[in-house]
């Protein structure tokens, strides 16, 4: 097996600063009024890339799952570097969606909205836990503390694919009412 790691590395100070500025940033879109950057530039393709990066996103997290039962090691590693790359670019396009455009009202109602209010809600809330968890699980892989890295990751593993997969509900869900 390759060796995967040379020297360990200390990420707390990263893991504090991304887990808040994040969580932080993305507060920060719901109460301040949006941006305009431009009269012209229509950002409405947004939502749908923005469900596309949730499904890659589970999708690579369901391939870093299947390889670490199969003890392909590297295989993981990468499917999780994935998993982590889509969703930064998908941190990235949803700031500037939801700094430059008002937000959508879903406009179901009854049980559905009932439905649609759980998923959002619990989304919402599992989202900025999956940060810092995400984040010291990753962490705590490269730094080869396996033990540590799997007592972790049975938590981390189910509650990224939750909120990566609840994303892409969430925008079947409310698209009918961009």
């Amino acid at each position: 097996m390759p060796e995967l790691v040379k020297t360990e590395r200390n990420y707390s100070k990263a893991i504090w600063i991304l887990s808040i500025g994040i969580n932080l940033l993305i507060g920060l879109a719901y109460f301040i009024p949006t941006i305009t950057l431009s009269q012209s530039y229509d950002f409405s393709y947004i939502p749908k890339l923005n469900a596309t990066l949730n499904g890659l996103t589970f999708l690579s997290l369901l391939g870093a799952l299947i390889s670490i039962k199969l003890k392909k090691l590297t295989l993981h590693r990468n499917f999780i570097f994935a998993a982590l790359g889509f969703t930064g670019i998908f941190l990235g396009s949803y700031l500037l969606y939801h700094f430059t455009t008002p937000s959508t009202a879903y406009g179901g109602v009854g049980m559905i909205k009932v439905v649609y209010l759980f998923i959002l809600i619990t989304h919402i809330l599992l989202a900025a836990l999956i940060v810092p968890l995400a984040l010291v699980s990753i962490a705590r892989g490269l730094n080869m503390k396996t033990e540590k890295h799997k007592k972790i990751a049975r938590w981390v593993m189910p509650i990224w694919l939750y909120v990566s997969l609840t994303g892409v509900v969430i925008y079947l869900m409310i698209s009918p009412y961009y």
